[in-house]
């Protein structure tokens, strides 16, 4: 414990020698690095977020994002992973509980401290709650310590609670920033409830990673795959399912995800009788273009939810959508054009329409075609432009104009 203690101090003096170090060598943005950006000099972007370590929608968006920029010739773009890896004997503490929470929020604060002021935009990923307060929020601060650019890339569709629950502080710390990315136009209305702009530039949608399959009549074949959270009540997805093979005995629903809920929905299954229910657990990104190609009709159920990316997946799969209305999923889903969607926690309702696209062919593949067709909006191509003229605005301190989506526009 002694040696544990010593390093966890090794690694907070030496978060603070760099801060001094840095300070005292004035490397804040001059001038003189602004006026090397006017001149042509690559932007340097330093996006701050979670590596692939952490599976999940914003950790996706992350690496393609990531991906797609570095291969732009006007711009420099490093990931600081707001879950790093920590060195050496530092890894053991990462496996013991409440130690692994100090000893990796140290040493990303110190890697923060580290690298920040070698960039001119700091792209910050932020979700809501502690974890705004544990990972965005030192990367606002330290951006702001050494006069750097910084975009809040907030992606919750817990936003309205969030704001509701801190009041002073997080828009407060959301005020530090110079600009506001959410990727709806759902957050970007919320937002301006508060008082806060943003604007919304779309999540990535790799369409020629997709097997497009135009699947004619359906086949009592499903998948889920949200996380076992409350918020995405995959309960209410086997709920529906268990009234769906009541008609289709032969139904199969297939169950990919993870955490805590998970043994909870594994007993629910058994209660309610549910047979070819096949629980997969974690599945890597790539895997799930398999699991979209071998199914026949995509149910999602959250109570909370933003912009699901599972949900563009299944449009460029030609996976009909059935889902609640939860968050920002009317801004990206048209009830009857591009899937079907009903009131949340509403089992009965999902059933009832999951069992209508089996029985009308001709709904669901026009379903099918028209979300396909919507998918280019969340192209490489169509979103590119936004993010490069965001970084060149920022970099070379001139002013924008935005102008803001409304709900109308956005749905």
């Amino acid at each position: 414990m002694q040696a544990t203690a010593e390093t966890i101090e090794r690694e907070a003096r030496a978060a603070v020698e760099t801060a001094g170090e840095a300070l005292s060598a004035g490397e804040a943005l001059s001038a003189g690095e602004a006026s090397s950006v006017r001149a042509g000099r690559r932007v340097r972007v330093l996006m701050v977020g979670p590596s692939l370590d952490i599976l999940g929608g914003q950790a996706v968006q992350a690496s393609r994002l990531l991906a797609r920029l570095r291969s732009e010739p006007e711009l420099e773009v490093d990931l600081l992973p707001v879950n790093p890896r920590l060195p050496g004997v530092l890894r053991k503490l990462q496996a013991i509980k409440y130690v692994r929470t100090l000893v990796t929020e140290l040493y990303y604060l110190a890697t923060l401290l580290a690298r920040v002021r070698r960039y001119d935009v700091i792209h910050i990923f932020s979700a809501s709650y502690t974890s705004f307060v544990l990972a965005p929020t030192p990367a606002i601060l330290v951006a702001k310590l050494y006069g750097k650019k910084t975009v809040l890339n907030y992606r919750s569709g817990h936003l309205e609670d969030h704001l509701l629950r801190w009041p002073r502080t997080a828009p407060a710390t959301m005020r530090l920033v110079d600009e506001i990315v959410t990727p709806s136009g759902y957050l970007v209305d919320v937002f301006a409830k508060f008082n806060l702009r943003a604007r919304a530039i779309f999540n990535i949608v790799e369409l020629e990673q997709f097997r497009y399959r135009r699947r004619g009549r359906l086949r009592p074949v499903f998948l889920s795959n949200r996380n076992f959270e409350w918020l995405y009540n995959v309960s209410c997805v086997l709920r529906a399912f268990a009234l769906i093979q009541r008609r289709h005995p032969e139904a199969r629903l297939t169950v990919a995800g993870y955490g805590p809920q998970r043994a909870e929905l594994e007993q629910l299954a058994v209660e309610l009788n549910l047979r070819q229910v096949e629980f997969v657990g974690r599945v890597p990104s790539e895997r799930m273009f398999d699991l979209l190609d071998a199914a026949d009709i995509y149910l999602n159920a959250p109570d909370v939810d933003n912009m699901p990316n599972s949900v563009l997946e299944a449009y460029a799969a030609g996976l009909p959508v059935v889902t609640t209305d939860a968050g920002g999923i009317p801004y990206i889903v048209r009830d009857g054009e591009t899937g079907l969607m009903v009131r949340r926690n509403d089992a009965d309702a999902l059933a009832e329409a999951a069992l209508r696209l089996l029985d009308d062919e001709q709904l669901a593949t026009a379903l099918a075609h028209n979300a396909h067709a919507e998918c280019a909006r969340y192209s490489w191509s169509n979103v590119r432009g936004e993010w490069l003229k965001l970084y060149r605005t920022l970099a070379r301190g001139e002013a924008e104009q935005v102008v803001q989506p409304s709900a109308a526009g956005e749905r």
